[in-house]
């Protein structure tokens, strides 16, 4: 008869039941040869998932997920169940386990709903985008949308519109610095959400909204306020049950849905000027002509329309789930790419010169310069390897599959967290030093850019900031590129000699200055302000992952 190992059950320094199985003797290789364990006992956080809301709800722990994920792995090792309110997930932090659940999601690979989300589309009459639809539906719509904006010939059209208004940007803070005396402190984070929302409604609408003016919209201001709060709302409701928070009037509800309304509404004015321009084209004898690599008025907005393949109420959808999805997803991300160059001033410098050679080579054109300047993609999946904005990755495996000796059932949501991975010692060499040059190194397919001393198995799977295959981010080139082009118009304007003299950054709650592009300061208080910053911003940002 088959002995089943004795359980330990402990309560951690936050009172939380951890229960997990007695490490079996000899190594894991052994382990992995014996016959997969079963799936209730995988080490858990506590059986009855109601009580475990309650505590979250209590601490206020959905603001330190991150946290939460991390110290759970350090107390249960790299496999371990979750139960919140009536869901259950199979957690998982390592490449080979993550590479595992990436191989079994099947022809239409499913991630959690978010029904808070769902529940609006259904009582406002709204159409779903591709992020709320799965199976073939899902599939067929995506493929429509990743012509527009994934592959090359579509990045090219975009990438002078997001360089047009990375330049801007930059031109802005030279304003700015010259009118205070050549000496400027700024908190970065107001200017990149304007940044990041300015870039998103160029690419998609083919329009500028005039962010960067002395007196920006205010409409475009509350989107990004809305934005926010459809954010920190959707995190409590997850759990809940939102048609009956619908018939409650809940005033958490009630938050959440006017939020959406007001980003609806919002995209609403824009497409339908993009409606109206496509409409005057046809009248004009247009109506069979896209525009080209050179023909920006339209966006991808333009685009849709004028293929014709989706009907208008999916184009709304679509394009409004993206600007949702476009604007912390990247304003979030640069800020802690400047704090990490700054307080890094050898890696700025080598960025610096990389970024300098590259432009004047490329003669103005971005796609050559970002092509020359590979530091600064580097830099990018730096920054979101230790500070991922979205924090799992998620699927529900289409057969079952053994995950550390555990038999995982088909149907099982598994979520892939990205904060332990990042930071993990078993993953990568020195994970607390900023080096954007560790994903340069040469290396096949197989190991994924793993430098020399990164460690494990399968660690191919180890950035997935942007999700990954068929369901990764569909506005990953859009993000990547915008994020790359500032940095890289910041690197070449400012950085190095004189000029870079009176750049600060500065985050609120903070007392300490970073400044920028010059010697190192002690950080370590701006990084936890910066980190409560993150947590407290990005909340489901994971999610939007489509």
């Amino acid at each position: 008869m088959l002995s089943v190992p004795a359980r330990l059950c402990v309560r951690d320094a936050r009172g939380f039941a951890l229960s997990a199985p007695r490490p079996a003797s000899g190594d894991l290789g052994k382990r992995r040869a014996e016959r997969p364990r079963s799936f209730e006992e995988i080490p858990h956080t506590g059986s009855s998932g109601w009580v475990n809301l309650l505590r979250f709800w209590k601490e206020d722990r959905f603001r330190s997920l991150h946290n939460h994920m991390e110290q759970t792995f350090n107390a249960l090792g790299p496999i371990y169940r979750e139960r919140l309110g009536s869901q259950e997930s199979v957690n998982i932090m390592l490449p080979a386990d993550i590479g595992e659940m990436f191989r079994s999601e099947g022809l239409h690979p499913r991630r959690m709903t978010l029904q808070p989300w769902a529940t609006h589309r259904e009582t406002r009459k709204h159409s779903k985008g591709i992020f709320l639809k799965n199976g073939a539906e899902w599939r067929a719509d995506r493929l429509l949308l990743n012509r527009e904006v994934m592959m090359s010939s579509s990045v090219r059209r975009f990438l002078p519109l997001l360089d047009q208004v990375a330049q801007d940007f930059c031109a802005l803070l030279r304003r700015r610095v010259g009118s205070s005396g050549h000496s400027l402190t700024l908190d970065p984070s107001p200017d990149l959400f304007r940044f990041a929302l300015e870039a998103s409604c160029h690419v998609l609408y083919g329009e500028r909204i005039g962010l960067f003016s002395s007196s920006p919209s205010l409409e475009s201001q509350r989107f990004i306020w809305a934005v926010e709060r459809m954010l920190a709302t959707t995190q409590p409701l997850l759990y809940l049950p939102s048609g009956l928070l619908l018939r409650l009037h809940a005033p958490l509800w009630t938050k959440h849905a006017t939020a959406w309304d007001h980003i609806f509404s919002h995209a609403e004015a824009r497409i339908q000027k993009g409606y109206q321009r496509l409409q005057s084209r046809k009248s004009s004898g247009e109506s069979g002509q896209l525009p080209g690599n050179h023909g920006h008025s339209g966006g991808v907005l333009g685009q849709l329309m004028a293929r014709g393949q989706l009907s208008l109420e999916l184009i709304k959808a679509n394009i409004t789930e993206l600007m949702a999805g476009g604007v912390d997803t990247t304003a979030v991300p640069l800020q802690f790419a400047l704090y990490e160059l700054a307080r890094n001033p050898a890696v700025q410098e080598t960025v610096r010169r990389q970024v300098r050679e590259s432009w004047a080579q490329a003669g103005g054109d971005p796609l050559k310069a970002l092509q020359g300047a590979p530091l600064l993609k580097g830099t990018v999946k730096e920054t979101l390897r230790l500070y991922p904005v979205g924090i799992t990755v998620q699927r529900y495996p289409v057969k079952d599959i053994v995950l550390q000796n555990y038999h995982i059932p088909a149907g099982t949501l598994v979520q892939a967290c990205l904060y332990p991975l990042g930071r993990s010692r078993e993953v990568f060499q020195d994970p607390h030093l900023f080096e954007p040059a560790r994903w340069l190194k040469p290396a096949s397919r197989d190991t994924g850019g793993a430098r020399e001393g990164d460690v494990g198995v399968g660690v191919g799977f180890r950035s997935l900031a942007f999700g990954f295959g068929a369901r990764q981010c569909v506005g990953r080139r859009i993000a990547e590129n915008e994020m790359q082009l500032l940095l890289l118009h910041v690197s070449e304007s400012w950085w190095g000699g004189d000029r870079a003299i009176g750049l600060y950054i500065q985050i609120p709650g903070v007392t300490e200055t970073v400044k920028g592009f010059a010697s190192g300061v002690n950080g370590l208080g701006v990084a936890v302000g910066l980190r409560r910053i993150l947590v407290m911003v990005k909340m489901m940002l994971h999610f939007l992952c489509f």
